[in-house]
C-alpha cells in the first residue's frame, strides 16, 4: 500500500496517518484499519480508495475490508463500540477496552482510543489475534494524546474534501 496523500495536513494528522499505514502494512493478517470518531464518522482509513486515502495502487493487492469500503468498516466499528458500551453499562462493568469478533472468514477488532474515538481492524481468520491486539494497543497509546478535538476536526474536513 502506498501512503495516502497528506498534503495540507498538520504534523499530528500526518503522524496519525503514518501510524495507521504502518499498522496495516507491518502486522500480518491485517486487511484494513479505520479510526472512527465518537459520533461514528470515519476519520482515518487504510483503504487507498477511500476519501482522504487516495494512494497509488499497490504492487501486491491486499484483501479488501468488508465489501471493500472503509465506510462499511467504520459503520461496523461504530456499531460494535456502541453495542458493547451499552452492554458494559447495563452490566455495570465499566469502560470497554477492546472488542473482538471472530468469524469463519475473518475477525474484527475494536479498541477505544480516547473520548469515544475507536480504532477498528478487519483481519484474516488466521491472524495471530494477540499480535493484532498488541499492535492496536501500541497505536492507541501513540495516537490517544494526538487525537485532539482540533486534529479530529481536521481529519473529518480532509475526508469530506477529498474527491
Amino acid at each position: 500500500m502506498t501512503a495516502p496523500s497528506t498534503y495540507g495536513l498538520s504534523t499530528q494528522a500526518r503522524n496519525l496517518q503514518w501510524l495507521l499505514t504502518d499498522l496495516v502494512e507491518e502486522v500480518p493478517g491485517v486487511n484494513s484499519v479505520a479510526v472512527v470518531s465518537s459520533d461514528g464518522l470515519l476519520l482515518l482509513s487504510s483503504d487507498p480508495a477511500a476519501a482522504g486515502g487516495a494512494g497509488e495502487p499497490q504492487a501486491t493487492p491486499r484483501p479488501k475490508g468488508p465489501r471493500g469500503a472503509s465506510a462499511d468498516l467504520a459503520t461496523i466499528v461504530s456499531g460494535l463500540g456502541s453495542l458493547t458500551t451499552g452492554a458494559a453499562a447495563l452490566m455495570e462493568f465499566g469502560a470497554v477496552k477492546q472488542t473482538m469478533v471472530a468469524m469463519d472468514n475473518g475477525s474484527v477488532f475494536v479498541m477505544a482510543i480516547s473520548d469515544g474515538s475507536l480504532l477498528g481492524v478487519h483481519a484474516t481468520p488466521d491472524c495471530d489475534m494477540s499480535v493484532v491486539a498488541y499492535h492496536m494497543a501500541l497505536f492507541v497509546g501513540r495516537a490517544g494524546h494526538v487525537l485532539t478535538p482540533e486534529v479530529r476536526s481536521e481529519l473529518r474536513q480532509s475526508m469530506e474534501n477529498t474527491p
